[in-house]
């Protein structure tokens, strides 16, 4: 009497398990393994002419900061 409701919450938790265990190896790579993936390096002159381009900056400081960093 005291097993039944044992067995049943361990075969809903089996089951439930391999539902979890289908939808991910049906669905591919998780958006957390897109996490562990080191981005690619980029240095200051990337991040400047990415604001550039971007219309953050005009071109007068663009190229003073450009010379600042080629010092």
């Amino acid at each position: 009497m005291i097993l039944g409701p044992i067995f049943m919450i361990l075969l809903l938790a089996v089951l439930i398990a391999a539902i979890v265990l289908i939808v991910r190896w049906v669905g591919g790579p998780s958006a957390g393994a897109a996490l562990h993936r080191v981005p690619p390096e980029r240095t200051a002159l990337d991040i400047l002419n990415e604001r550039y381009a971007r219309g953050e900056i005009d071109r007068d400081e663009y190229m003073q900061r450009k010379a600042d960093l080629q010092d």
